[in-house]
């Protein structure tokens, strides 16, 4: 296979492979860190969970994405990023033990939350500094191969991270608190890891620092400004109803996991490890629709076109949410799961190949700050509209209405922008 071609010619360079082994633990740790904050907000038995918390949960975990990642860069233009991956792992390490005593004492929520706040707004750092060594540890003409593999990778080790939290917490261990100290032990491995390469391997020059502080962060935001002008352009419209449509998907999509959160705790089973258990299946489920997106919207999207691709999978979320959903039964939501996958995917590959399309290439990184701060953003939000609606059992007629209509929407408006 030419993507097992491509690691082995990238796992020659040895300073690759020592900074993927820091991206896999960091964010293996990631995901067993997220995944035990969620079964802990969710699923304790001593926690009663509602809509609210999980909207909570879903701000502490993603808003730190939006707020901080337009300005990590200009950081990581001041720090060594060794430096970065050392400390904040280490740091990320301490959070997580602080976040594991939390759990196990009667302190308010706000203090809990505080805590995985913290762990998170750190992970912006981490993340952003692997991407930013990457040109550090392979040459030039493998450069676009390290980004397509590395970041991969990446996901990959966060998905078995998750996949090993769940297994920890249904193989006899009924603590979310010791889930936490085992993502904090692999925080601490990362920082080990990191240790192997030089701390001036991975820059930055320091010829190439800003040289003010206040002068750059106020710089990213006017970079910022000027992407979104750059977007509102005529000659980008498609980029900007195609991120549009998006938002209004991820926006569903939100909504949705906060009902099925509901769902799999208290309306489909009586049984705390078996919610965890149809959760963790429902989420695999919709993994499967995620891969299935990556394999078949290159060819779906190269003959209709990557907005018509978008009005398609609008189109099916549309129809389809609403029939599976409605049951409130475990079959259909699984295959409800599985094709909101698919068709939150497909859209999302197709606006990205929108904007890298239509952007020109010095307006290209902002755009996709913007992308991502909406991308965020549209899912905590939807978390906290689900949170005013959902019962406590989960079941909203409601809500399952208003996501189809949403879904309609989006179809129709791309629908009639790429006719005209």
């Amino acid at each position: 296979m030419a993507v097992v071609r491509d690691l082995r010619v990238l796992l020659r360079f040895r300073n690759f492979r020592r900074l993927l082994a820091v991206r896999l633990l960091s964010q293996g740790a990631d995901g067993v860190y997220q995944v035990g904050l969620a079964t802990y907000v969710v699923f304790s038995p001593e926690r009663q969970a509602s809509p609210a918390a999980i909207a909570s949960a879903m701000a502490v975990l993603l808003l730190p994405y939006s707020l901080v990642g337009p300005f990590a860069g200009v950081l990581l233009d001041r720090w060594r990023r060794r430096q970065v991956f050392l400390y904040g792992n280490v740091l990320r390490a301490l959070l997580a033990t602080g976040t594991a005593l939390l759990m196990t004492s009667h302190v308010p929520d706000w203090l809990f939350y505080v805590s995985a706040l913290c762990v998170t707004a750190v992970n912006r750092f981490v993340l952003s500094g692997l991407s930013a060594a990457l040109p550090r540890v392979v040459d030039a003409e493998r450069l676009v191969m390290a980004n397509s593999l590395s970041p991969t990778a990446g996901t990959l080790a966060a998905t078995a991270g998750g996949g090993l939290a769940f297994v920890v917490r249904l193989a006899g261990s009924d603590s979310d608190a010791a889930v936490v100290l085992l993502g904090a032990a692999l925080y601490l491995c990362g920082a080990a890891a990191s240790l192997r390469m030089h701390r001036d391997l991975l820059g930055p020059d320091p010829e190439q620092v800003r040289p003010r502080l206040g002068a750059a962060l106020s710089g990213t935001l006017r970079d910022l400004r000027a992407g979104v002008r750059h977007l509102a352009g005529p000659a980008r419209r498609e980029a900007a109803w195609a991120l549009a449509s998006m938002t209004l998907m991820r926006f569903c999509y939100g909504a949705l996991t906060v009902m099925l959160l509901m769902l799999c705790r208290y309306a489909l089973t009586s049984d705390t490890d078996d919610g965890l258990t149809l959760l963790g299946l429902a989420l695999g489920v919709s993994g499967a629709g995620f891969f299935v997106a990556a394999v078949l919207t290159p060819w779906a999207a190269g003959r209709l076109g990557p907005g018509r691709w978008i009005v398609v999978c609008a189109a099916a979320a549309a129809v389809l949410e609403p029939a599976l959903g409605l049951p409130f039964a475990t079959g259909p939501l699984l295959v409800a799961a599985f094709v909101l996958g698919l068709t939150t995917q497909g859209a999302k590959i197709a606006t990205d190949t929108v904007v890298q399309s239509s952007v020109e290439d010095g307006f290209r990184g902002r755009a996709f700050s913007v992308y991502d701060v909406l991308f965020n953003v549209a899912f905590v939000g939807a978390a906290g509209v689900a949170a005013l609606m959902l019962p406590p059992d989960g079941r909203s007629t409601a809500l399952v209405v208003l996501v189809a209509l949403t879904y309609a929407t989006v179809a129709v408006a791309m629908a009639r922008f790429e006719r005209r």
